[in-house]
């Protein structure tokens, strides 16, 4: 759960002026809003439901899917603002179950936890189809090759769980690969392609192969990094046969349609032509697109979901990945990696301490810092934007340089040197107050004034989808002065290449001096500096600086009280769902 909202006055559009009862009483608490309040409303006028406790629990509901849950579990609700007079918990649970909506279908009642049908729905088609998936024979293998083939992918010592993840995924047709940073599942999914790839040709077969992520940037992480991968094989056969591989977001996968922004041209009367789909950076993908996903992937097909479930959930309803990890049976299904193969040993330390919940360990790492060898540095003062002037700065300078020559890969490399990452997007802590102080130091380092909004080395973040020009929510860019004419162009590093636009064709961005933990899922710098906000932010949770940490490649700067680090670690950031329950229920029944 966020924090709840204060009411700007009278006129506040959140504010349902007509409400009443409790429904009233809550919307003025800043716990639900007007659409939250309209909702729960209208059903009840339609469901001939005149209880104001279960309109309530509809409203609830509503809320919850907003704040990431897809359901709600009314047993744990009150955490939210114990201080109002909710329902007395059996008493509510009666009301709920007795409830004609819950007849008509609009609501649903199972595990202890309150559904909106499309949620309800959503869940039960991805367990549906997964039961479904598991229930086919096992694909055709050619036995005598695999040893061969691995011995020849990975022929370096240090593998040995890379193989036989590789091994086990290509005898089944789906796999969850999970592990952290530095795990090597990229490795793994390139040596499994691999693998497939002979499997294909010896039987004469075309292997239609499609990678896919979340966002533009995810995808072309995951194109660049396969692509270096294939590169390292010794046999130039297993080069050859993948060659070319390319990546896309999931939208573009499945089929973006401009009349409907939650369905898509691939489903299950029209499905992907494709045998293997690899989707990368799954802990990004919400329940939505996991059904959407699941649907139109061929049953035989088959499907590798990679992933970190310790980092943030989607930003939309669900928690896809951690539910797969905990709720699918133990066959083999979900395949853990947990060697990290990098050299920044500190950072993984800091790493695995959030994992574990252990706030003495983490302390105990940035505590460290001093001593180490500059992989972590941990800054403690309450004011430290003159410690953070000299390297954001000298960040943002890198960029400008390369822009005002033109040079756009260069802009582009300097972008992902250092990152400037926040919780929150209003505040002192927040992305709004960082990108002006940047943008202000930069005024004083180079007698700019900044007065055009597209001036020369500003970064840029998408913060929408625009399927005509090909960007995507979370795709970063820069502005550059083109060298010919002088004009100001956007770049981007798309999954096929760089992408060029004028800067009037670009409706949704903003600047990205600094930018949110949250926007930088599926994105990696070399250096990364991290601004905790208050450990009384319901923001701050081990997700979160989890996902912050672990987005540096060799270096982390933590910037925040030794209260804000502890509050982190201690705070879990937990989203209820259903599907968890439903995976272990429909196991249970096929046994």
């Amino acid at each position: 759960m966020t924090d709840l909202y204060e009411l700007s006055g009278d006129h506040d559009r959140r504010l349902a002026r007509r409400s009443s009862g409790l429904l009233r009483d809550f919307n003025e608490a800043g716990v639900l809003t007007a659409a939250d309040v309209h909702v729960a409303t209208r059903l009840g006028v339609l469901g001939g439901e005149p209880d104001e406790t279960v309109l309530l629990a509809v409203a609830l509901a509503s809320r919850a899917v907003r704040h990431g849950s897809v359901c709600l579990e009314p047993a744990t609700v009150a955490e939210i603002e114990p201080s109002l007079a909710w329902p007395e918990p059996a008493a509510w649970v009666d009301a709920i179950e007795a409830s004609p909506l819950l007849e008509a279908g609009v609501l649903h009642w199972e595990f202890e936890l309150l559904h909106l049908d499309r949620y309800w729905r959503q869940e039960s088609a991805v367990v549906a189809d997964l039961t479904a998936r598991s229930e086919l024979s096992a694909p055709p293998v050619d036995e005598s090759s695999v040893a061969l083939a691995l011995a020849r992918v990975f022929p370096a010592a240090g593998y040995e769980e890379q193989s036989a993840a590789v091994a086990q995924s290509v005898r089944q047709r789906t796999t969850v690969l999970t592990g952290g940073p530095g795990t090597g599942k990229t490795t793994t999914v390139a040596g499994l392609l691999a693998v497939l790839a002979e499997q294909a040709e010896a039987a004469d077969q075309e292997l239609r192969i499609a990678l896919a992520a979340p966002t533009g940037k995810a995808a072309a992480r995951l194109q660049e990094s396969v692509r270096a991968e294939t590169s390292r094989f010794t046999d130039p056969a297993d080069r050859l046969r993948l060659d070319g591989l390319t990546a896309s977001t999931l939208h573009r996968l499945l089929g973006s349609r401009r009349d409907n922004g939650t369905r898509f041209r691939h489903h299950r009367a029209n499905r992907l032509p494709h045998d293997v789909v690899v989707v990368d950076e799954t802990s990004m993908v919400s329940l939505t697109m996991m059904a959407r996903l699941l649907e139109a992937v061929r049953p035989d097909a088959r499907l590798v979901l990679v992933g970190d479930p310790d980092q943030l959930a989607s930003v939309d309803a669900g928690a896809v990945l951690g539910d797969l990890v905990r709720g699918l049976p133990d066959d083999g299904t979900v395949v853990a990696l947990g060697t990290n193969h990098r050299s920044t040993k500190r950072i993984i330390s800091l790493a695995e301490a959030l994992k574990a919940g252990d706030a003495d360990q983490a302390l105990a790492v940035l505590g460290d810092a001093a001593s180490s060898d500059g992989e972590i540095d941990f800054v403690t003062d309450p004011e430290p934007g003159p410690l953070l002037r000299t390297r954001v700065v000298a960040a943002a300078l890198d960029v400008r340089r390369a822009a005002e020559e033109g040079d756009a890969p260069a802009a582009l490399a300097a972008l992902d040197q250092h990152r400037l990452l926040c919780a929150h997007r209003e505040g002192p802590h927040g992305v709004r107050h960082w990108n002006r102080q940047v943008e202000a130091w930069i005024s004083e380092a180079t007698g700019d004034p900044l007065f055009d909004t597209w001036y020369v080395g500003r970064p840029v973040l998408v913060t929408a989808n625009d399927y005509a020009l090909g960007l995507h929510n979370g795709d970063t860019g820069v502005v550059i002065r083109r060298p010919d004419d002088g004009a100001l162009r956007v770049v981007f590093d798309g999954p096929n290449g760089l992408l060029d636009f004028a800067p009037s064709r670009l409706d949704s961005a903003e600047t990205m001096h600094a930018m949110t933990i949250h926007k930088a899922q599926g994105s990696q710098a070399k250096e990364v500096t991290v601004l905790l906000p208050d450990e009384e932010s319901r923001l701050l949770t081990r997700e979160l600086f989890y996902t912050a940490v672990t987005r540096a490649q060799e270096r982390v700067r933590v910037v925040g009280a030794v209260d804000a680090v502890r509050g982190a670690v201690e705070r879990r950031a937990v989203r209820a769902s259903g599907l968890r329950q439903r995976l272990q229920q429909a196991e249970t029944t096929a046994e």
